[in-house]
């Protein structure tokens, strides 16, 4: 019976097979060989070390030649998917009878018996479909590919374009996915895995199943031990070996960075070569300090979300949601992220490269890129720009200024009564200082002093100094933007920063690609070296407000970085940021070798909570940066220029010191003592005071606090203005004539009737001889309505609405509206980042 079923079979294959062989063949022959080698490529990204940090691609693979294969890997997918395969010459006859029984008794095509060479023809030329005449095909296909390559070809051009599940196509890619190394490393165990899962490589992947990835390795292990490729003792220690893997991680964009990249690449090389021809591309990032950024980052946003002031959406509550959205495959139509948003962006000072880039706290969540696209006030990290400003028109940090309230004293338009008033300081227990120097301005983050150093700079002369700096975003010529108030992106902010540790020049614009390299190193493409530095500063005054930005560090609004954070003694500056009512919190800061910049809010501006100050949020952030960069990049002492010459100065007069320069002041058991008023500061010849200390000694200027009340009688009922804080409004208010914020623009309206009383004025009217007696009068009545005229006619001050009528109320609001980070980057933007859209990788 069975002689009788196996002579039925063979007749009707030969049947079936002269009837369209000649057809059949004639398909076979017009199908180009050279596609076998024409396999899309994953481009690889290299970090500054040259360690790989990511990947583009369609298709998640890259190509190997067969020296690198691994001997245990060819002989374990030759004993599990075809033993015969050093014998055959593109087919086997055996395993053909054997599959075509199996598929008559079916009824149907269930066993392919497919060999090596049979898959590689499928794969390549997409012979789909389970027919009797498919599979003829795919014969005639393989006896080419046998009759034009030898068997280690063809073995290297299987393994590098096989699928092995989680969207890794050939060894290579396999390898470095599920066990992080490459294939020519692979262990017995490892290479016995990778077999074991071709024949259903989504099923058996460990990702998705590691009992059954695990069973399929051990059988795997058995077949290469029943064909004498591996003996007993290293099949038995194979199969007791745990299966270790790799977390799972989509390699074409699996962070902020990497995706920025592939934009970059892509621009560069155009897409279909990006993705589909295996470069090699050599990067600026340094994958150890991204690494730790991105943990620091969302570590301390974190701990923020627990602040009892904290009373928005968290990051653990929106990932709940969107695991479970993602589990039932609605995950697109999730509503963007409300919780607290962060970014970072770190900069060679000396080339521009970026070294870290992170766009935001989750990319699997939200890919908008917050460093380089979102437009946030800087706040109070605007302020060296401010001194720096000065500083070059020949102010020093020496120079006196004074730090108390503006204008209309009590009444700070939209400050917060004791805390970040819009005019007072970067502190929970605000007060004003009176007469301080620049430098201790800078230091404690003084804003009445700041505004009133940028206005004597002039407010222009800061604009301009910002856009030189690197600030491409537009600036509102008013001045609250001496605050910050106006928005930038973090990295203009980080690039302008670097004149301060350079010397006072910066690289035009960062970048983050160095160059590209075909696979034999041939360079395809490289970044323009732009020689052209920018002069922004003279060294002198980038040296001072470094000076500035040091004490900033270490006794100022940042010296909780050490205390607190475990910033370790290096050399360091840095400046906090914070923006009104607490919507922004940034540091940005330095050492001789590297800039980083760190922003912590929303994407829709709101208050964090109250007190969320840069120092909070943003610190802990940069610090652990910072420390990653020293142990890597040894900072080194910013040396000062041989023109700023230090000076001992008196801190009441802001001139020379002389030895008379003491006050007498208590002590802490009440007596009497003499206290030395100066210290030494740094300047320039031509910023140098010239003149001895006039507050003490002689001549002695006279201090009208002081005069007895004959001379002065109004002299003791000055207000002490450090006792003055800035309050909230609550209300309208009616403005003063100076508005210190200059949020609006007092406008006068004149009442009805008084209109109609100047517009009877201003019609000529014809009068006769009666009327212009009856107008004749008393001269002292004539007087009085003249005057009661005029005082009907003045124009009445009136409060500003909240909701102006744009044609009743004509008010040009100066008030900073937070810009919207979705908005798109206008023209001349620093760093391009495209619109996020979703990216293809493979569907699991």
């Amino acid at each position: 019976m069975p002689i009788t079923v196996a002579a039925f079979v063979l007749g009707g294959l030969a049947i079936y097979i002269s009837m369209g062989l000649s057809d059949l063949k004639n398909q076979a022959a017009t199908l180009d060989l050279n596609k076998l080698e024409q396999m899309e490529s994953a481009s690889v990204i290299l970090d500054r070390n040259d360690k790989i940090f990511g990947q583009i691609y369609v298709e998640n693979r890259e190509t190997i030649p067969y020296e690198q294969l691994p001997r245990d890997l060819v002989n374990a997918v030759i004993s599990v998917e075809d033993a015969s395969f050093y014998q055959h010459h593109g087919y086997a006859i055996s395993g053909i009878l054997r599959a075509t029984f199996k598929n008559l008794v079916a009824g149907h095509v269930r066993q392919g018996a497919s060999t090596i060479t049979q898959q590689l023809a499928r794969n390549s030329f997409a012979l789909k479909g389970k027919t009797f005449r498919r599979k003829l095909l795919e014969i005639f296909v393989a006896r080419r590919i046998e009759d034009n390559f030898n068997k280690q070809k063809i073995m290297e051009l299987y393994l590098n374009r096989i699928y092995f599940g989680g969207g890794l196509y050939g060894a290579e890619a396999a390898a470095r996915g599920y066990f992080g190394k490459s294939a020519h490393e692979l262990s017995l165990s490892e290479c016995a895995t990778l077999a074991g899962m071709i024949k259903s490589p989504n099923r058996l992947s460990p990702w998705t199943d590691k009992a059954a990835s695990r069973d399929a390795r051990n059988y795997a292990l058995t077949r290469m031990h029943d064909l004498g490729l591996i003996d007993s003792s290293n099949c038995a220690a194979a199969q007791a070996q745990d299966l270790v893997i790799g977390n799972r991680q989509n390699a074409q964009g699996q962070n902020y960075a990497v995706d920025y990249i592939r934009q970059q690449v892509i621009n560069a090389v155009g897409w279909d070569r990006a993705m589909n021809e295996g470069f090699r591309i050599h990067t600026t990032v340094d994958g150890e300090l991204q690494k730790v950024a991105e943990e620091s980052l969302r570590t301390n946003l974190d701990k923020a979300e627990q602040h009892p002031g904290y009373d928005h959406q968290t990051h653990a509550e929106y990932a709940a949601s969107f695991r479970q959205a993602k589990s039932s495959g609605t995950a697109s139509a999730q509503p963007a992220p409300e919780y607290l948003q962060g970014a970072v962006i770190g900069l060679n000072n000396e080339t521009g490269g970026i070294l870290v880039l992170v766009g935001g706290r989750d990319f699997e969540h939200n890919q908008y890129n917050r460093a380089l696209q979102a437009k946030r006030p800087a706040g109070t990290a605007m302020l060296p720009l401010v001194y720096a400003t000065a500083f070059e028109q020949g102010m020093f940090p020496g120079s006196l200024v004074e730090d108390s309230p503006l204008d209309n004293r009590a009444v700070m338009i939209g400050g917060m009564t004791g805390i970040l008033g819009e005019w007072g300081p970067e502190s929970a227990d605000n007060r004003y200082d009176g007469t301080i120097s620049a430098r201790q301005a800078l230091v404690k983050s003084k804003n009445g002093a700041t505004v009133r150093i940028g206005m004597e700079a002039g407010l222009d002369e800061v604009l301009q100094l910002c856009r030189t700096a690197g600030i491409r975003s537009s600036l509102r010529p008013y001045p609250a933007t001496l605050l910050g108030s106006s928005e930038v992106t973090l990295a203009e902010l980080a690039l302008a920063y670097t004149i301060f540790p350079n010397g006072g020049w910066r690289v035009n614009a960062p970048h983050i690609l160095e160059r590209i390299e075909e696979k034999d190193g041939t360079v395809v493409w490289e970044t323009p070296r732009d020689h052209n530095s920018q002069s922004v500063l003279k060294a002198e005054t980038a040296y001072e407000v470094h000076s500035c930005l040091t004490d900033a560090l270490e006794t100022g609004t940042g010296k909780t970085a050490r205390t607190e954070f475990g910033l370790k003694k290096f050399p360091a500056a840095g400046k906090t940021g914070t923006a009104y009512d607490f919507t922004d919190a940034l540091f940005t800061g330095y050492d001789s070798n590297f800039t980083c910049a760190v922003w912590a809010g929303f994407d829709k501006p709101q208050k964090i909570y109250r007190g969320a100050f840069g120092r909070e949020l943003a610190l802990p952030v940069w610090a652990d940066i910072m420390n990653t960069a020293a142990a890597r990049y040894s900072p080194r002492e910013i040396k000062r220029p041989p023109g700023l010459k230090e000076v001992e100065i008196c801190l009441r007069s802001g001139m020379l010191a002389t030895d008379k320069c003491y006050d007498t002041v208590r002590s802490a058991t009440g007596d009497s003592v003499q206290k030395r008023t100066t210290y030494t500061e740094i300047a320039t010849a031509a910023q140098m005071p010239t003149e001895p200390c006039n507050v003490h000694g002689e001549p002695r200027v006279p201090v009208v606090a002081d005069a007895p009340a004959a001379e002065a009688p109004r002299a003791q009922l000055a207000a002490d203005l450090t006792e003055v804080k800035p309050v909230i409004v609550k209300s309208p208010t009616l403005l003063a004539e100076n508005d210190p914020y200059n949020s609006a623009r007092s406008i006068a309206k004149i009442d009805k009737a008084t209109e109609e009383q100047v517009a009877e004025k201003e019609t000529p009217q014809k009068i006769d001889n009666r009327e212009r007696d009856a107008m004749r009068g008393d001269a002292r009545n004539q007087k009085t309505d003249k005057a009661r005229s005029a005082d009907d006619a003045k124009p009445i001050l009136r409060a500003i609405p909240v909701e102006p009528e744009p044609e009743e109320t004509p008010v040009e609001i100066r008030r900073a509206v937070p810009v919207g980070p979705m908005d798109e980057v206008e023209e001349g933007a620093l760093l391009k980042a495209a619109t996020p859209s979703p990216s293809k990788s493979d569907d699991h």
